[in-house]
C-alpha cells in the first residue's frame, strides 16, 4: 500500500511517501523553490519522493490532502455574511484562493493519471485531523490526549481528545476567529515581524521583557470554557476581517506604537511580546488540565502551528502532569502531508499501526560521488577524511564555525545535525558572531544546543528526551557559564538530545568534542541565513558558505576551506 500525503492549500506546502505503513521519505516543497514558506503545489518534492522510494506515479494506492474544502462552508458564509464590510475580503480570501486551489490539485491529479479509471482514490482529510489525529498515529503512545492548536484550518482553530490504538475521539474544537495561533500572530506583527512566519522570534525576543506590566490587560483577552473551547476579545484584534493588519487601533492605544520592521525594540515591544508569550502558555497549561481530567492518559500530543513554540511545551512537560509529550518534528502545517497520509492509513483503511516517528531523517540525501564530482567542478580545496567525527570536533574547538551537511535531510523547521551550522557553545561571544557574520539576523536570537542523550541531565534540567528540539528546558545554574553561546538570557535552552541509534554520525561528532573539551554538547542552527530555506544540495551549502562568515564547510567526509 502506497499512500502519497500532500500538504498544499496551506503554507509550507510539502509532500511524503508512506509505503506499507512506513515513512520513505518527506520533503519540503521550500528546500527546492528556495522560498521559505512556500504555498505553490509540491510537484519537486512530490518528484523527488518518487525517486527517492524508487516508485513511479503508477505505483501510488492513495492520495490524501490535508484539508477538507467542503468542511464548515455553511459556517464561512454566515459569518461572511454578518461581517458585510468585509465582503471583499473574505471572498477574495475563502472563495477565490480556496477555489485556485482546488482548481491547481485537480488539474495536477487529472493531469497525472489521465486515465481515469487507473486514478488512485483522492482523500481529503480535515486539517485538524491530519494535526491531531495523524500525529497520534506516528507517536510512540498507545494511548495519549491530543491537543491541536495552530492559526484555523478550514474553520476550527483547536482540536481535543484522546487518541487510543488506531480510534481517535473528539472531545470539540474551537472556531475562527476565537484562536490562540492568531492571537499571537497579532504580537508578531506588533514587535515588526511578518506574521504566520515570525513566531519563534516573538518567543525568543519574550524574555527580554517584563510580562507583568501588559498581564493583566492580555490575560483578560483570551479565555477557555470547562469544555476547553476558546473565546478571544477581538476588539483588540483585525485579523478577524481577512486583512493584512492583525492589530486594530485599540490594541495600538493599549500598548503603544508598534515596532517597525528593523526599527529600535522599544520597551513596550519587548513586554507585549512576553506578556502574550504567558498568556499562550497559562491557557495551554488550562486545555492540557481539562485533557488531563478527561483522559487520566499520561501521555499527550500536541501539534499544530502553535505546537512549533518550545517554550509552552517546555512548560507543559513541567507542570501540566503528563509524563511526556511528542511533537511531531513538522508540527506545523508541513507535517500535515504525514497527518493526513496515516490518517487515510489507518482511519479509513483500517491498517493496524507498527510504525513510530522518531527519525526525523526522511528527506534525501547525495552520494559521495557527488559531493566528490561536484568539488572537482567547482574546484574548491577540500580534503577527505576517514574520521570526519574527529575532525569536526578538532575544528570546532580550534573556534571554527562549521557547514555540517550529512546524509538525509530533515523534515521541519529545525535543524538537527544533518543541515546544521555547528560552533563551539562555550565561547562567550560566538552567538553574537554567528548572528552578525553567518545568520545576518536579530543580535538577542539565541542558538539551540545539541547534547548526547546520555550527557543531557548534566547539563539540563531535563528528564525526558527532546529529539526535535522541541522542548525547552532550564541549564542547569552550575553550567550556564560553561555553555554561554546557547543559554539564552533567562537561563534556558531549546535542547536538542542525540541518540546513537537515530544519527550516529552527529553523536559520534558531540562525543569527540565532548573529548577534546569536557562539554558533550554543540552549538546548532538551520544552515542558512535569515529569510531562505535550509540547504537542501551541496550545491545550496556551497553558497552557502563562500556567501556567509563560515570558517569551514563540512560535506560528507570532505572538509573545505577558504
Amino acid at each position: 500500500m502506497v499512500i502519497l500525503g500532500i500538504n498544499y492549500f496551506y503554507h509550507d506546502s510539502t509532500a511524503c511517501l508512506v509505503v506499507d505503513g512506513r515513512l520513505v521519505v518527506a520533503l519540503e516543497e521550500e528546500r527546492f523553490t528556495r522560498r521559505k514558506h512556500t504555498w505553490e503545489f509540491p510537484v519537486r518534492a512530490i518528484k523527488k519522493c518518487l525517486e527517492v522510494a524508487g516508485l513511479t506515479m503508477a505505483d501510488v494506492d492513495a492520495v490524501a490532502v490535508s484539508i477538507k474544502p467542503s468542511l464548515s462552508w455553511g459556517a464561512k458564509l454566515a459569518y461572511g455574511l454578518a461581517n458585510a464590510p468585509h465582503a471583499k475580503s473574505f471572498v477574495k480570501h475563502e472563495v477565490f484562493r480556496a477555489r485556485g486551489r482546488q482548481r491547481s490539485l485537480h488539474e495536477w491529479y487529472k493531469k497525472t493519471w489521465p486515465n481515469a479509471s487507473k486514478r488512485p482514490p483522492l482523500h481529503f482529510v480535515p486539517h485538524h485531523l491530519t494535526h491531531a489525529a495523524g500525529t497520534f498515529f506516528v507517536s510512540p503512545y498507545e494511548r495519549a490526549a491530543i491537543l491541536s492548536l495552530d492559526g484555523s484550518g478550514e474553520w476550527a482553530t483547536s482540536f481535543l481528545g484522546v487518541g487510543e490504538g488506531t480510534r481517535v475521539t473528539s472531545y470539540g474544537e474551537s472556531f475562527f476567529p476565537m484562536s490562540l495561533g492568531s492571537f499571537y500572530e497579532a504580537a508578531t506583527q506588533y514587535c515588526g515581524f511578518q506574521p504566520n512566519y515570525d513566531e519563534g522570534k516573538t518567543m525568543g525576543l519574550a524574555p527580554l521583557g517584563d510580562p507583568e506590566p501588559f498581564f493583566p490587560i492580555v490575560d483578560k483577552m483570551v479565555r477557555v470554557n470547562e469544555e476547553g473551547q476558546l473565546w478571544i476579545d477581538l476588539s483588540y484584534f483585525n485579523y478577524q476581517f481577512w486583512g493584512h493588519e492583525r492589530c486594530s487601533q485599540k490594541f495600538f492605544q493599549t500598548f503603544g506604537p508598534p515596532r517597525e520592521k528593523g526599527g529600535e525594540f522599544k520597551e513596550n515591544h519587548l513586554n507585549v511580546a512576553a506578556a502574550f508569550q504567558k498568556v499562550l502558555e497559562e491557557r495551554a497549561l488550562e486545555i492540557c488540565a481539562i485533557l488531563r481530567r478527561k483522559t487520566s492518559a499520561d501521555y499527550l500530543i500536541v501539534s499544530g502551528g502553535v505546537a512549533l513554540n518550545s517554550v509552552m511545551n517546555g512548560r507543559i512537560l513541567r507542570e501540566s502532569g503528563f509524563k511526556d509529550l511528542y511533537v511531531m518534528p513538522a508540527a506545523g502545517d508541513n507535517g500535515t502531508a504525514i497527518g493526513a497520509a496515516y490518517y487515510v492509513y489507518h482511519a479509513v483503511l483500517g491498517y493496524p499501526r507498527k510504525f513510530v516517528h522518531d527519525n526525523p531523517y526522511v528527506g534525501n540525501s547525495y552520494s559521495e560521488e557527488h559531493i566528490s564530482a561536484l568539488i572537482k567542478e567547482c574546484k574548491l580545496n577540500a580534503t577527505r577524511y576517514e574520521d570526519i567525527g574527529l575532525k569536526g570536533a578538532q575544528l570546532l574547538r580550534e573556534g571554527r564555525i562549521l557547514g555540517w551537511f550529512q546524509g538525509n535531510m530533515e523534515i521541519g523547521p529545525r535543524a538537527l545535525g544533518n543541515r546544521s551550522i555547528l560552533a563551539d557553545p562555550t565561547l562567550p561571544g560566538m552567538k553574537d558572531k554567528i548572528n552578525a557574520e553567518v545568520k545576518h539576523r536579530e543580535a538577542y536570537r539565541p542558538f539551540a544546543p545539541s547534547v548526547t542523550v546520555e550527557a543531557r541531565k548534566e547539563f539540563f534540567d531535563i528528564e525526558v528526551e527532546a529529539p526535535f528540539m522541541l522542548k525547552v528546558c532550564d541549564v542547569k545554574p552550575d553550567k550556564r557559564s560553561v555553555i554561554p553561546a546557547v543559554t539564552h538570557v533567562d537561563g534556558s535552552a531549546r535542547v536538542q538530545t542525540v541518540r546513537k541509534e537515530i544519527n550516529p554520525r552527529y553523536h559520534d561528532l558531540i562525543t569527540r568534542f565532548g573529548e577534546l573539551s569536557g562539554v558533550p554538547v554543540v552549538l546548532n542552527t538551520s544552515f542558512n541565513i535569515m529569510g531562505e530555506p535550509i540547504v537542501e544540495s551541496p550545491t545550496d551549502a556551497i553558497r552557502c558558505f563562500f556567501s556567509t562568515g563560515l570558517d569551514s564547510l563540512v560535506l560528507g567526509n570532505y572538509v573545505i576551506g577558504k
